[in-house]
């Protein structure tokens, strides 16, 4: 790390596949130049023993480590949070790169005994141009800031996994992240940090959840993604997962951002798109189109997860 002072942070960087290696390594080294940087900063590698021995020989600056618990995310961040040493831990996804000033903005919050968690801003980094079928409503899909988060720092129920802290002796105390949610490997399941943000707040009066837009990382979006079939399975299974964060957590709570979103925010672009259509903007009919496919597949994937049949996305 290029500068002379720490800041009392673990950084937990989680990876499992070495097709991803280059973007592992850029992760990796945007954690090791922030400046300041983190007093720790370990790569978790989540059951890939040949990915951990090419890592302890590249990054000589982290610590690498293997996955202690079941395969899958949930599991490799409880190994990082465990092994974690500093009084807050960021996370921050292997195929995103932390921008300068990152880690400084995502900690600065923690003046404030009530903060538990924050997140910080994720931005997509496409693989070629922006697509414009794609509804900004729904940048949620592929991991990244979506329309209807703050533009300046203000509460959330619970940041983006790409990017985001919490105090570490809270998550422990609270269990951690839930093993029955959560990522296995390239599924598209998710919600297992909403379910501990919930956790982390439950039964804290004034306890609360920030998200700071200036903490911000880049993050690639694979081209695999940028297809409809892959937004309808996501939004099932985040369908899915959301059923699973209910039963754990209570519907108030479970579907408190969801209920925003879809209400108020979707319904705003649902109408923005149809006043561009009316002038021929074919983009508006497909974001449209989109969008409703989108909710479909969502409470088709809620529905499902809750009435305990768990069907599986038809491929």
């Amino acid at each position: 790390m290029h500068g002379q002072q720490t800041l009392a942070v673990t950084v937990v960087i989680c990876a499992y596949s070495d097709l991803r290696w280059e973007r592992t390594r850029a992760a990796v080294e945007s954690v090791l130049t922030q400046d300041p940087g983190p007093r720790q900063v370990l790569l978790v590698v989540d059951h890939n023993p040949g990915l951990a021995d090419r890592a302890r020989r590249a990054f000589g600056a982290a610590m690498v480590m293997q996955s202690e618990d079941p395969a899958g995310l949930s599991g490799a961040r409880n190994t990082g949070l465990r092994a974690a040493t500093q009084p807050i831990t960021a996370f921050l996804d292997d195929d995103a790169q932390a921008r300068p000033g990152w880690l400084a903005s995502l900690i600065e919050p923690y003046g404030s005994p009530a903060v538990v968690a924050t997140g910080g801003s994720v931005q997509p980094q496409w693989p070629a141009r922006q697509p414009s079928w794609l509804p900004p409503a729904f940048y949620w899909v592929v991991g990244c800031s979506y329309a209807g988060l703050p533009t300046t720092t203000g509460a959330i129920r619970n940041p983006i996994g790409a990017n985001m802290s919490l105090r570490t002796e809270l998550a422990l105390a609270a269990g951690g992240f839930s093993s029955a949610i959560g990522r296995v490997g390239g599924n598209t399941r998710g919600c297992e940090e909403t379910e501990l943000a919930i956790r982390l707040t439950a039964g804290r009066p004034g306890a609360t959840v920030l998200y700071v837009p200036g903490a911000a990382v880049d993050h690639h979006v694979g081209r695999d993604r940028l297809t409809v079939g892959y937004l309808v399975r996501r939004c099932w299974h985040e369908g899915m997962s959301k059923a699973t964060v209910v039963r754990l957590a209570g519907t108030a709570v479970g579907l408190q951002s969801e209920r925003s979103h879809l209400t108020t925010v979707i319904p705003a672009a649902l109408l923005a798109d149809l006043r561009r259509s009316l002038t021929g903007e074919v983009d508006g009919i497909r974001r449209i189109a989109v969008s409703l496919a989108g909710i479909a597949a969502a409470v088709g994937g809620y529905i499902a997860g809750r009435t305990g049949l768990n069907w599986p996305y038809p491929r």
